[in-house]
Order: C-alpha cells, then sequence, then structure tokens
C-alpha cells in the first residue's frame, strides 16, 4: 500500500516537473496552471525546509555538534 502511494506522489512529481518544461515553451493555459501550482509547492517546500534547520540549528545550543562534553 505504501508502494503505491509512494508511486503515485512520484507520478505527480514527475507530471509537474513535465508541465513546468511545457509551460516555458509556451504550453496550454491548464499547463502552465498547473506549472505554477508546481514551482508553488516547490517554494513552500524548500521554505518549510529551512525553517526546520533553522529551527534545529537554535535547539541544538552552540551549534557545534559535539554535545556540549
Amino acid at each position: 500500500m505504501t508502494g503505491l502511494v509512494l508511486l503515485g506522489v512520484l507520478a505527480l512529481v514527475i507530471g509537474g516537473c513535465a508541465c513546468v518544461v511545457w509551460a516555458e515553451r509556451g504550453g496550454p493555459r491548464w499547463v502552465r496552471a498547473v506549472a505554477a501550482v508546481t514551482l508553488a509547492a516547490g517554494s513552500l517546500l524548500r521554505r518549510s525546509g529551512k525553517n526546520r534547520r533553522r529551527s534545529l540549528n537554535r535547539s541544538s545550543g552552540d551549534g557545534d555538534g559535539d554535545g556540549g562534553d
């Protein structure tokens, strides 16, 4: 079951990337809409990853990674 979900997510990612490339070459309106959604989702994921790393660095103390020994 998990494999099917992962395959579905992979298909959506590949389809979104294909739409971004097609939209750059002047595709139809629906392709440009899918490309815009794909780029927005990527931007949100990138931002959330940066915020997560930033919060992890703050919670680790001095940030040198040796546990403060």
